[in-house]
């Protein structure tokens, strides 16, 4: 068996059996997600789903660890990623159970980004410019890579509005990854995609509609953590624009809600960190969309984008480059049109 599929068995596997453990210490300790006026939800649910999602990835990596020989720099950021992606979940979980500050929040976002690119070493040094030409980061390399990695943190927490969203959405950017580092032969990306894939999928069992469990911001930055994290590992052994035009595609569908989310609160006069439901899942809702069916648009969207980011490994950056305007001006056209600029007197929380 490939490493990347046991990776993928194994924290699939994970996710499915200790879920339902997760449900039940959030039960006991308190975890819940109490329905309110701002919530689609209906009744308290469990919101620790992070932890689930955790300990399926850790336990697929820790297994890989043992079982594949791995050089010192490939073992220094898996350990990296490991580690940052433990001090994410920590400082979610405290926000699922005490609703931490937002600052606060941000503040651990950017010690967990400051492990991986500070103390291992991982940071986008160079990329390729559409010519071909190497552009070097050189003393902005460590804010540029921490400010991408809690930036992509965010943007899958902001997505996690609806049952099933942020894991599906996540599964999908993660096996797009995982396409183009089979495609580039970049064998650690594709086992941490592969695995990172088959925790967010086995969770998603328990996390569609209806939902049993919330993956809370234990869970969403966690997913966005690795996403990223992953992201510049792929970006440094690949040394393209590519590289990271592949991960803003992928997640293409967080990204450009947050995006919209920026300005729709900016030009209403509003705080940027305050919620709203003006989000492209609530906006669906409005057009008498079921949670279901807005979810399964979202995947379809979020596919059609990995597909394409996936297409643009086979033609030159130029090309990718033009594609992905191309996209963005249709996105932004079908957004203006559905009102997601539009700050509503109903706005109140994502």
């Amino acid at each position: 068996m490939p490493d990347y599929m046991m990776a993928f068995v194994i924290a699939a596997g994970v996710a499915l059996l200790i879920t339902p453990g997760v449900i039940f210490l959030a039960a006991k300790t308190g975890a819940m997600d109490a329905p309110d006026a701002r919530k689609v939800h209906k009744k308290p649910i469990p919101r620790i789903g992070g932890l689930g999602i955790y300990a399926a990835f850790m336990a697929a990596m820790l297994s890989i660890m043992f079982v594949v020989p791995m050089s010192a720099e490939v073992t220094n950021e898996l350990i990296g990623l490991m580690v940052g992606g433990s001090l994410i979940v920590l400082v979610g979980i405290i926000d699922d159970y005490k609703n931490l500050p937002a600052k606060v929040k941000l503040v651990g976002q950017i010690l967990a980004a400051a492990v991986l690119v500070v103390v291992f070493d991982v940071r986008i040094d160079f990329i390729t410019d559409p010519f071909g030409d190497y552009i070097y980061t050189e003393w902005f390399a460590i804010p540029v890579t921490i400010f991408w990695i809690v930036g992509l943190t965010n943007t899958v927490n902001l997505i996690d509005g609806l049952d099933g969203l942020a894991a599906g959405v996540s599964t999908i950017a993660a096996i797009t990854i995982f396409l183009v580092a089979l495609q580039q032969d970049i064998v650690l990306v594709a086992v941490l995609t592969a695995a990172l894939a088959g925790a967010a999928f086995g969770f998603l069992y328990y996390n569609f509609n209806p939902a049993r469990i919330f993956m809370g911001d234990s869970g969403s930055m966690f997913l966005g953590y690795m996403l990223a994290g992953i992201s510049v590992i792929g970006a440094v052994k690949s040394a393209a624009t590519i590289a990271l035009i592949v991960p803003i595609l992928a997640l293409g569908l967080p990204i450009l809600d947050t995006t919209f989310a920026i300005v729709r609160r900016y030009r209403g006069g509003v705080p940027i960190f305050k919620p709203d439901k003006g989000h492209l899942h609530h906006r669906l809702l409005d057009l008498g969309f079921s949670q279901r069916q807005a979810v399964l648009l979202m995947y379809v969207i979020s596919a059609l984008l990995g597909l394409s980011a996936v297409a643009l490994t086979e033609v030159s950056t130029q090309i990718a480059i033009l594609i992905v305007c191309a996209v963005v001006v249709a996105v932004l056209f079908g957004a203006k049109k559905i009102g997601i600029f539009r700050l509503n007197d109903s706005a109140h929380q994502h």
